[in-house]
């Protein structure tokens, strides 16, 4: 009996992976609720929301403010991103996905800590996030396509692979059927990015 013999699928070229930060990078040290609430009011945080059942786009949702009105937002959550920064903690298994990266010469995109990353955009970079500005931005920085890089929370709208860090398995299935971004990947920590690089991607520089 002949048996067939069929070739493992080529694996896709992967030349970079761009972080989120908050939540991905760093333990989640900020109380979102809070701050939304005290940017928003009870109110229109409650309706909001309720719109938006992934997450809240506070950046884009105050970007039609008048003025003043922008400036004392911003001034709120700097506030909170103060006192969050007393408190920031390194993600686990943030220094051993980091070290397999560089150990491939691979580009990464973020800022935490000792670990350097470039290019690092802030909120002041505009568009902002889920926007594909930045995405795009960090791509051509790179001289490289979408469809070469890994975005570890977001990036599905710029063409990228996209792997959501979800620790406490708090999103599910129909959450992003709503808004038709179903991430590429999903784990439970950063030691499982690894992993998920190793197994389908050609990791060249």
């Amino acid at each position: 009996m002949m048996s067939s013999f069929s070739p493992p699928k080529p694996k896709t070229r992967l030349r970079g992976v761009v972080f989120d930060m908050d939540g991905t990078l760093t333990v989640p040290v900020i109380d979102f609720p809070a701050m939304y609430r005290a940017v928003l009011g009870e109110d229109e945080y409650k309706r909001v929301k309720a719109e938006n059942p992934t997450g809240i786009d506070i950046l884009h949702h105050i970007e039609s403010w008048s003025p003043d009105l922008q400036r004392h937002a911003y001034q709120t959550i700097a506030d909170f991103e103060r006192q969050g920064l007393d408190r920031l903690q390194i993600m686990p298994g943030t220094a051993q996905l980091c070290g397999f990266l560089d150990s491939k010469k691979i580009r990464s995109s973020s800022t935490v800590f000792k670990i350097t990353f470039s290019p690092a955009l802030s909120r002041e970079f505009r568009p902002y996030k889920p926007d594909p500005g930045p995405l795009l931005h960090i791509c051509s920085t790179w001289e490289v396509q979408p469809n070469e890089v890994m975005m570890v929370a977001c990036g599905k709208r710029a063409g990228a692979f996209t792997c959501l860090l979800d620790e406490t398995g708090r999103y599910s299935a129909d959450d992003f059927t709503k808004s038709n971004l179903q991430p590429d990947f999903r784990v439970s920590s950063l030691t499982e990015v690894l992993s998920i690089l190793e197994a389908n991607f050609d990791l060249i520089p």
